[in-house]
């Protein structure tokens, strides 16, 4: 009967929300951003057989009402991502549960069941909330100044590489209602999207405020993976941004390889990021996940398409040749954010060739890696190097590569001097280098660390990216990579 009750009411406010017109109830075309799943809704308004109905209009809303009877059913046949993971385990999906991962899944359950209760309050139903704009909301606050916090904390998750924090993340956030104001992205993702967004609203008093605005109208539950902040034009703007959002009503939900007070450790201006660890311990459940099995390193592992030694750059353009197959390779040019656009040397069918010095020792980031990885899902990279003192710019660049690469499920194809453990084991963070043996008399300064390279974020990220290339050398990451092309 509740459940019942709920409908009702949910369809009630949607009506009055839409005016007096039945029709104009209907949602719009869902943008890019928006929920896939609102598809079937939106499918409805352009139904023939629908639209050239005469009966009554209550003979319409029972229709109306019947089409809400079945989302609902499929909502509550969700109970939460601890079921799901226990039916995955009975399933066979996936292996044993790890007792760390289980207490994480609890702090997810504890989240998604407050999350069902307080529901109305945190206005997550996107057919029940106000649809103003971001700029409208801003011009609205100029007169009407307000906050209102959510009533439900978020959840910060970190831990170590390949503890599951990913896949924990996108099961809570598919068990999900389809019509709540969510959105699941990677925070290289966001950051691009963010940045963006004020360019657009350049010139305004707070384009900050704008864009928060624009985010939280589209979405008041944020789901970001991979947290972490190197960037200092990040840094600046996050704590202002994220006081925005909160202020809206925005709850967030992350992973992290880094605890809290650990983010954008010994970055410049760091005392100005400061605040908004404050603010993110205030609005969120820091939760660590401390298993010690790296999940990703389970899989299979071969060399796959890994090639380690010098002089290898005909094997690597035979197997490119062999996977363009008749077509012929040639230079193409690929647009990124903003209107920017990427050259890449050889492009065909889908594979890009790149030397590495091309990609990780020029000016590029995150949002060039996106545009690439939307052009192409094969990547073919020549001559990755040991990394250290020397190039620690070039190995931020191909950790974000990497990251981008993997979170598009794209495949890699290289040439390098060592294996992942190699390519970074001069790599180490600032309490590494203290454990590190002291030097003898016999040994020389210049023989023992000559190019060791200190940096904590570094030192932190180059765990995920080890773990991650290990994965997307595997058997099964390259045969789940071959049936998405199939697929297509």
């Amino acid at each position: 009967m509740r459940r019942f009750v709920r409908s009702v009411r949910q369809f009630r406010s949607a009506f009055r929300h839409r005016g007096e017109h039945v029709y104009s109830w209907l949602p719009k075309r869902p943008s890019n951003s928006g929920d896939r799943n609102l598809v079937f809704l939106h499918n409805l308004s352009y139904n023939a057989d629908f639209c050239r109905c005469r009966q009554p209009p209550c003979m319409i809303s029972r229709a109306l009402f019947a089409v809400a009877a079945k989302v609902n059913t499929g909502d509550v046949e969700r109970a939460g991502p601890l079921v799901e993971y226990e039916r995955r385990i009975a399933a066979g999906e996936l292996v044993d549960g790890d007792s760390c991962q289980v207490g994480t899944l609890r702090e997810l359950q504890r989240l998604y069941n407050e999350l069902v209760e307080s529901a109305d309050a945190c206005r997550l139903d996107r057919y029940a909330a106000s649809e103003k704009a971001g700029r409208s909301r801003w011009l609205w606050s100029r007169f009407m100044p307000q906050s209102s916090h959510s009533p439900v904390k978020g959840l910060y998750l970190y831990g170590g590489v390949g503890t599951g924090k990913t896949m924990l993340m996108d099961l809570f956030f598919d068990q999900l209602p389809c019509n709540w104001r969510k959105m699941r992205i990677h925070f290289h993702d966001f950051m691009l999207s963010v940045h963006s967004r004020l360019q657009k609203h350049r010139g305004v008093e707070d384009p900050l405020e704008v864009v928060a605005g624009e985010i939280s109208d589209e979405a008041i539950l944020l789901c970001l993976d991979e947290f972490m902040v190197t960037d200092v034009a990040d840094a600046l703007i996050l704590n202002r941004l994220f006081r925005h959002l909160f202020n809206n009503g925005s709850i967030l939900v992350s992973t992290s390889n880094r605890a809290p007070d650990k983010l954008y450790e010994g970055g410049l201006q760091r005392d100005l990021f400061l605040p908004f660890i404050s603010t993110l311990k205030e609005r969120c459940v820091a939760h660590e996940i401390g298993s010690s099995t790296d999940y990703r390193k389970l899989t299979s592992a071969e060399q796959g398409f890994y090639f380690i030694g010098e002089d290898l750059s005909d094997l690597l353009k035979q197997k490119f040749d062999q996977l363009i197959g008749e077509q012929a390779a040639g230079l193409q040019e690929v647009e990124v954010v903003m209107g920017r656009k990427l050259q890449v040397p050889l492009g065909a069918n889908g594979c890009a060739y790149f030397p590495f010095e091309e990609l990780c020792d020029k000016p590029l980031g995150a949002a060039d890696y996106f545009g690439l990885c939307k052009s192409f899902h094969t990547l073919a990279l020549e001559g990755v190097p040991i990394f250290g003192l020397h190039n620690r710019t070039a190995a931020y660049r191909f950790v974000t590569l990497v990251d981008v690469m993997y979170e598009n499920k794209a495949r890699l194809m290289c040439t390098a001097e060592g294996t992942p453990f190699e390519l970074f084991e001069r790599i180490v963070t600032i309490s590494d280098a203290q454990h590190m043996a002291p030097r003898t008399s016999s040994r020389s300064r210049k023989n023992d660390d000559f190019d060791l390279c200190v940096d904590n974020e570094l030192g932190f990220a180059k765990d995920r990216t080890i773990s991650r290339l290990t994965e997307m050398n595997s058997r099964e990451y390259l045969e789940h990579h071959a049936a998405m092309l199939a697929e297509k």
